[in-house]
């Protein structure tokens, strides 16, 4: 009768303990708000060790435990997770088995420099790995691109790049015909011209359309832009106004000075400047400036420019 007793007073201890155990390993964790914390390589301790460092659970040993008694439904992974709120270890343990690394986001925006992209990618920290090369000019296609951490800084640059590449080989082929433009390269070349002229989207295909005639007339570009990027060495923003000797300037991207195209790319242009340029507006216009509200007024000959320009500067009290 006495082993009767024991073995009830055992089991019933056993399912004390269990079903202790298993409100612990339901029971909400400490966890705040919801957080993205890295998950090491190594052992359930080093896990366990950095969860209860985040602040996800509260105990290594619980968590050791319980990762013990659910070995049968998976391994653990090593990558930046994010736990809910609260998560207990139930909900703990299977995003370590089954969740979706977190994704972090960098946009490169139209009409930025290969050195102002560097800087864009130097300010990912941690997040990216390798040594910061600046890109060819040009190179590659301004847009928001999705990466996880640990990412090396050369692999996201050649997503950029190809990105770029195959874009630009779409829209080359299907260009509008008889434009004066050689290869896939100048297209680029005038987009970024175009990219920084356009203060509205919609005036895009009109300001392409100026400097497509100007490059069929024999004319200069003479774009502010290009002088700019030349008196600045291609390192970001100028900071000041361009001046006479900056139009002046023998520079080889001074299309004041230069016939034709400048020699290379002056930013990176998007998409819309890119299809604006391999499918201009119609119009004979040779001639633009902006109108006081944002606008620009577009003209055929110099003399309509010249009443443009001093309607302009009328209006600015010039």
């Amino acid at each position: 009768m006495r082993v009767l007793v024991v073995a009830v007073a055992v089991l019933l201890l056993s399912a004390a303990g269990a079903f202790v155990a298993v409100r612990m390993y339901r029971a909400p964790g400490p966890l705040v708000e919801a957080a993205d914390v890295v998950v090491p390589h190594g052992g359930v301790d080093e896990v366990g060790g950095a969860l209860v460092a985040a602040g996800v659970v509260r105990s290594r040993t619980a968590f050791r435990w319980a990762a013990a008694a659910t070995f049968f439904e998976g391994k653990l992974h090593a990558a930046e997770l994010r736990f809910p709120a609260r998560a207990s270890l139930a909900v703990v343990l299977d995003v370590l088995r089954t969740g979706r690394r977190v994704e972090h986001k960098v946009t490169i925006a139209e009409g930025l420099e290969a050195a102002q992209i560097a800087r864009a990618l130097a300010r990912l920290g941690d997040l990216a790995s390798g040594e910061i090369v600046v890109p060819d000019e040009g190179a590659l296609l301004p847009q928001t691109y999705v990466f996880e951490r640990g990412v090396s800084v050369s692999g996201l640059e050649s997503r950029m790049g190809a990105a770029m590449q195959r874009v630009l080989a779409e829209e080359w082929a299907g260009r509008a015909p008889g434009l004066p433009l050689r290869s896939a390269r100048e297209a680029v070349i005038l987009a970024s011209i175009v990219e920084h002229e356009a203060r509205l989207a919609e005036e895009r295909p009109m300001i392409a359309r100026v400097f497509i005639n100007r490059l069929m007339s024999g004319m200069r570009l003479q774009a502010d832009p290009t002088a700019a990027y030349g008196a600045e060495g291609g390192l970001g923003a100028l900071g000041r106004r361009l001046d006479r000797d900056d139009l002046a300037r023998e520079d080889s991207y001074n299309t004041y000075f230069v016939s034709g195209l400048p020699a290379g790319p002056i930013c990176s242009p998007g998409l819309a400047s890119l299809r604006a340029v391999l499918h201009p507006a119609s119009g004979d216009a040779l001639y633009f400036v902006a109108d006081g509200s944002g606008r620009h007024v577009f003209s055929a000959t110099l003399a309509q420019h010249s009443a443009n320009v001093a309607r302009y500067r009328a209006a600015r009290g010039h």
